[in-house]
């Protein structure tokens, strides 16, 4: 009847109202930066830039070598066992590589291999979103390092909460290095490459620290980082013109 019909449209009136209200009532995201990743990037960056000079000018060319070595085992722990084998599951492998894997992944210090996963898992779901860790719409600072400076925006939290991670739950690799993650990243990724080469070939505590260590810890934080902001910026779109990413072949070439 023309009543009931009046009826509900009134109700649909007054429910669209209040949908408009809610959303009116939303506060815009704000950014809030934390200051203490910020210092923390800082020493990295400034101690970084030490390990720089003192590779040039002062290190041995054996602690230059193992330098790169160890930015070598670094990318392959994330590229190969973070990115490939435990976040897309783009092959299998025994658990002797499982190991090796996860102690180079352990030597990057980027997370634990389950957060890593997590968020990246996050990323290509919701890619260039609100709920993509590092959004390449928010600009080149953001997407390269200034969304680990800056709390989560709510959606990335909300998204990242629906993400199955159930075949990491079960995976014991995992799980141990979830488990042990501060003492190992304390032996593998500062204790040995500062000793190494000091009780090897007489390298200095001074110098491993701050080349085989921060230096080189710097250099594979902005090779991963490359990837979520230049490699969304410059580069060659061979397969699809649409999509932001591209390929970027020089980081390939310099480190697997």
């Amino acid at each position: 009847t023309a009543s009931e019909d009046t009826k509900v449209n009134e109700d649909l009136i007054i429910k669209s109202a209040q949908a408009h209200d809610q959303t009116d009532n939303v506060k815009p995201f704000k950014r809030e930066w934390v200051w203490r990743n910020i210092i923390l990037m800082l020493i990295v960056h400034l101690s970084a830039t030490n390990g720089f000079f003192l590779a040039i000018y002062t290190v041995s060319w054996k602690t230059f070598l193992f330098t790169y070595f160890l930015t070598l085992c670094c990318s392959f722990g994330i590229q190969v066992g973070a990115h490939r084998l435990w976040c897309h599951r783009t092959f299998k492998a025994k658990l002797p590589l499982q190991i090796m894997l996860m102690i180079f992944d352990t030597l990057a210090l980027e997370n634990d291999i389950y957060e890593w996963s997590r968020d990246h898992r996050v990323h290509h779901k919701y890619s260039d979103t609100d709920a993509d860790p590092h959004n390449s719409k928010n600009g080149f600072f953001f997407s390269h390092i200034g969304w680990l400076l800056s709390r989560k925006h709510p959606e990335v939290m909300a998204k990242g909460k629906t993400i199955n991670m159930s075949d990491l739950d079960k995976d014991p690799v995992i799980q141990f290095q979830r488990s042990f993650y501060i003492p190992l990243v304390i032996l593998i990724w500062g204790v040995l490459p500062t000793y190494l080469p000091h009780y090897l070939w007489g390298e200095t505590i001074w110098n491993s620290w701050f080349t085989c260590v921060m230096f080189r810890y710097a250099v594979v934080l902005n090779i991963t980082w490359c990837v979520n902001s230049a490699a969304h910026l410059w580069g060659m779109k061979p397969y699809d013109k649409s999509i932001v990413p591209v390929e970027t072949t020089i980081k390939n070439y310099l480190f697997g």
